[in-house]
C-alpha cells in the first residue's frame, strides 16, 4: 500500500490569552484572504493519541452517556482511530498575516497540537440543513454558537 506523508503547517497554542493557530513561517503566504472568512476548519493531528495501540482501536465502550454500549470509532469524534486526524471548526477572531497567527474563539485541540491544514468554512460545502443523527444525541446543539452554552460534561463518559 502506498505511504502518505503529512507535514504540519503550524500548531495550536492555548493559554490564558486564548486560542491561537500559529502558522510556520514557510506557510504564512497561504493565509492570504483567509481573514475574509468568519470561520475556519482546522485539520489537526491528535499526536497525543498516536500509538500503535490507539491506532488499532476500532470500537469503544459507550463514550457518551446516552449512546449505545459499544460504538465503532468512525461513529465517534474520538482521537483514537487508525489515523489520528481531527477536524474542528472555529470562529476566526483575528488574523495577523504578517506573523502567521490566527486567534480563534475555541478549539478542543490541546496546546502544541500539530495543525496539518486549514480550510475556510463555507456554507455551500460545510453546512448540512437536513441532517439526521441518532436519537441519543438529537438534543445536542445544532451550531457552534449554541454549543458554548451547552453542558457537555453531562454528555461524556470520559
Amino acid at each position: 500500500m502506498k505511504q502518505f506523508y503529512v507535514n504540519p503547517v503550524g500548531k495550536i497554542i492555548s493559554n490564558e490569552k486564548g486560542f491561537f493557530i500559529c502558522i510556520d513561517e514557510k506557510y504564512i503566504p497561504a493565509l492570504k484572504e483567509l481573514n475574509s472568512f468568519s470561520h475556519v476548519n482546522i485539520i489537526w493531528w491528535a499526536d497525543k493519541c498516536d500509538s500503535e495501540e490507539m491506532r488499532n482501536t476500532l470500537t469503544t465502550n459507550q463514550p457518551y452517556k446516552n449512546s449505545p454500549s459499544v460504538m465503532g470509532i468512525f461513529a465517534t469524534r474520538s482521537p483514537l482511530r487508525p489515523n489520528p486526524v481531527a477536524v474542528s471548526t472555529a470562529q476566526i477572531i483575528h488574523t495577523d498575516c504578517e506573523k502567521g497567527i490566527i486567534q480563534i474563539a475555541y478549539t478542543d485541540a490541546e496546546n502544541n497540537t500539530p495543525v496539518i491544514d486549514l480550510k475556510p468554512y463555507t456554507a455551500s460545502l460545510d453546512r448540512v440543513e437536513n441532517f439526521t443523527s441518532p436519537e441519543w444525541c438529537r438534543h445536542w446543539p445544532e451550531s457552534i454558537e449554541k454549543s458554548g452554552d451547552f453542558n457537555w460534561e453531562d454528555e461524556f463518559n470520559f
